[in-house]
């Protein structure tokens, strides 16, 4: 019978190793360990288990649970097995010694080694390794060879002798490497931009560092993930920037390439959606990958090794995607502040999905080594609370729950290909553990949820274009610094306005009470520096005077100008300019000021509002008899400014054309009108008859 599948976690206080399906019982030969625990692995080849506390770290026997050997280094906290589990390394906090120089805090362990009694373990090799972040060799896959990066070079080791370096890979400005798995011993470096020139990613074969074997520059890449298939002969290099220049993202912008190991492909990843590259994974046959991108909801694509999109999947809010070990499935998930759902798709039968696991708001998510289950855990310290692990199987049940408090890690126990028991991961269906009942029988049966506000007008109505998303039809998403392209869903003109405010009509702006922007000459007055435009505007000005004057002394039985501005000739309400204000301007702003600071009853300052719209006063007025009227220019009749009649009927008619305009977009978004609603619409072939009509006229 083949060994059941098993899991090892950390939580706050212990460290566990449990037996999962069928038996779901803790390994029965391991001691969970208690105090402070910093850490707990598995070996690549799933042979052994070590864990690290602030005294010793074990390595134990992952199938029986029995210790196998101890060291006797404290304060380690991390831990890491070779690919075939030879060796062990271990990294303790930087220090220094009595002399001031720093400890070798970075050593390498051979897991099994016979040591005579009465002697204690030694290492094998030592380093002073300051930075937690990749701070362990990297190993070939048969373990011939191991390597580290230090400045400006990579070197390589015999994996038996750590005491000499064996070989070099000089590279100037080197920050990043990856040996490639496989048979082929292959090596990828990254250099960043530097001093204007580009970023370039080069592959080298181990040991014929002379010249690269495949290589690619590129521009917009402060740092790089290396990401080889299981083969070693492809590498996908995903570039990130620290800032991106268009303001589009806080997070930098990303891009994607592809390049053989045998140099017959370097090429950039072409994707179809705009935004960041949210994930990126190979599929273990190692004949294709699979990227996440796009603004939300993102595109889920599968590529070929010859970077050929192969299949879609729908659109939606989805940010991570992990094949099975056997490669037959994937899902495709959103987590992080995404709702946890994950979708599972069999790729051997036409990417038919197979379920939606609506997992919560897990921090950990990976295939069990046999493809058949999926492991989900709410982890310390993004979450501290409802902490715990889910077993799921691939159909889409819940089979195993287990709560904790304060987990902290979890992961399965990784198997060889030749121990995975074969079947049909699919059929036939386990029977759920006595804690996924449980589980279920506490899950509250999900409510229809409630949605945004809708305003009771609303209410009962599809959801217009514009609210909705791009995957439940809506129109894609534009990000242009911040700002719209275009209006509302792609279509309908751009709008400038103050929330709530009428839409502006096309053309330039106005100030109220000024002469139109879009009036002659104005066409060109951007180009105009600002001196020119204030000696632009005076010279309008004194035109637009000089007419005033000619106009009113044309004949005519109007009276003099001087009495335009008096006491009893019933234009109090008038501007100066209209009421003789050259003329009268020291007698005027004399009797002002004196009547403000006494008190008097100027009836010229004490004026309504009602007033200054140049309607008469309830106070009698002697009546005028005037038999001709001052005209008004004809290029501020139907000005926005204007405060005549005609130009007040003719904004009212745009105002009702706007509103009849934003019913029809309503209407055609779906939404329900009322009668009256419906009736305004009716009558827009009459309302621009009247609005063309006015136009003419005032042409």
């Amino acid at each position: 019978m083949a060994s059941p599948l098993q899991f090892a976690y950390r939580t706050q206080k212990a460290i566990g190793v449990t037996d999962a399906a069928p038996v779901y019982e803790p390994l029965p030969g391991f001691v969970k360990p208690e105090g402070t625990l910093r850490c707990c692995v598995y070996s690549p080849c799933g042979r052994f288990f070590a864990w690290a506390s602030s005294e010793c770290v074990c390595v134990v026997d992952a199938s029986v649970g029995h210790v196998l050997t101890t060291l006797p280094i404290p304060n380690v906290f991390e831990l890491t097995f070779s690919p075939r589990g030879s060796f062990l390394s271990t990294w303790e906090r930087p220090a220094k010694d009595e002399a001031g120089d720093a400890t070798k805090n970075f050593k390498i362990w051979r897991t099994i080694e016979d040591v005579p009694e009465g002697t204690e373990k030694q290492p094998i090799g030592r380093f002073v390794q300051k930075s937690q972040t990749s701070w362990n060799l990297q190993y070939t896959s048969d373990e011939k060879f191991c390597a580290r990066l230090v400045t400006n070079e990579v070197q390589f080791y015999n994996s038996d002798d750590l005491s000499t370096v064996w070989n070099k890979l000089r590279v100037e400005g080197v920050t990043d490497f990856a040996i490639a798995p496989g048979q082929s011993h292959n090596v990828s470096v990254f250099i960043p931009e530097r001093k204007g020139q580009p970023a370039a990613v080069k592959v080298f074969n181990v040991p014929q560092f002379a010249t690269p074997i495949s290589q690619k520059t590129f521009f917009k890449g402060d740092k790089v993930q290396f990401k080889w298939n299981s083969l070693g002969t492809n590498l996908i290099v995903l570039a990130q920037t620290d800032v991106d220049k268009s303001n589009k993202s806080y997070y930098g912008e990303t891009t994607l390439y592809l390049l053989s190991a045998n140099g017959s492909l370097d090429a950039r990843v072409t994707l179809d959606k705009e935004g960041p590259i949210h994930d990126v994974s190979w599929s273990p046959n190692g004949k294709e990958f699979a990227v996440i991108y796009g603004y939300m909801p993102a595109k889920t694509t599968i590529f070929n090794h010859r970077a050929v999109a192969t299949h879609s999947f729908p659109l939606a809010p989805r940010n991570t995607i992990i094949f099975s070990p056997t490669g037959r499935f994937a899902l495709v998930a959103g987590f992080g502040n995404l709702a946890g759902q994950i979708d599972v798709y069999d790729l051997e039968k036409d990417y038919r999905k197979i379920c939606t696991i609506e997992s919560g708001n897990p921090s950990v998510c990976q295939w069990s080594p046999d493809s058949r289950y999926i492991m989900t855990a709410t982890t310390s310290p993004r979450l501290r609370v409802d902490n715990g692990v889910k077993l799921w199987h691939v159909g889409g049940g819940i089979m195993y729950n287990e709560d904790m408090v304060e987990l902290y890690s979890v992961t399965w126990r990784p198997m060889l290909p030749e121990d995975i028991p074969q079947g049909d991961p699919l059929h036939p269906v386990p029977i759920p553990h006595s804690s996924a009942v449980a589980y279920l029988g506490t899950v509250k049966t999900p409510s229809k949820p409630v949605g945004a506000y809708r305003p009771p007008g609303a209410r009962g109505m599809s959801t217009p274009l514009h609210f909705r998303r791009e995957d439940e039809g809506g129109s894609a998403h534009v990000v242009s610094n911040g700002t719209a392209n275009v209006g509302p869903n792609g279509f309908g003109r751009q709008r400038r306005q103050v929330p709530g405010a009428d839409l502006l009509e096309s053309g330039s702006r106005s100030i109220p009470g000024a002469n139109p922007a879009d009036g002659p000459g104005a066409g060109g007055d951007e180009n105009l520096s600002k001196t020119a435009l204030k000696n632009k505007k005076k010279r309008n000005n004194k035109k637009a005077k000089e007419a005033e004057n000619s106009n009113s002394n044309a004949g005519g039985l109007a009276p003099p100008t001087q009495d335009q501005g008096g006491p009893n000739s019933g234009n109090e309400g008038r501007s100066p300019d209209r009421r003789g204000y050259q003329q009268n301007h020291q007698r005027h702003d004399r009797s002002r000021s004196r009547h403000n600071f006494q008190g008097g009853n100027n009836p010229g300052r004490h004026r309504s509002n009602t007033q200054r719209n140049g309607q008469a006063a309830a106070a009698p007025v002697v009546p005028q008899v005037q038999t001709s009227h001052q005209p008004v220019p004809e290029d501020s009749l139907l000005s926005p400014g204007s405060q005549n009649p005609a130009s007040k009927k003719l904004r009212s008619l745009q105002k009702k054309i706007r509103a009849i305009e934003e019913l029809e977009m309503r209407l055609a978004g779906g939404d329900k009108l009322e009668d009256t609603q419906m009736k305004k619409i009716g009558t827009k072939g009459s309302v621009i008859k009247e609005l063309e009509a006015m136009e003419k006229a005032g042409n």
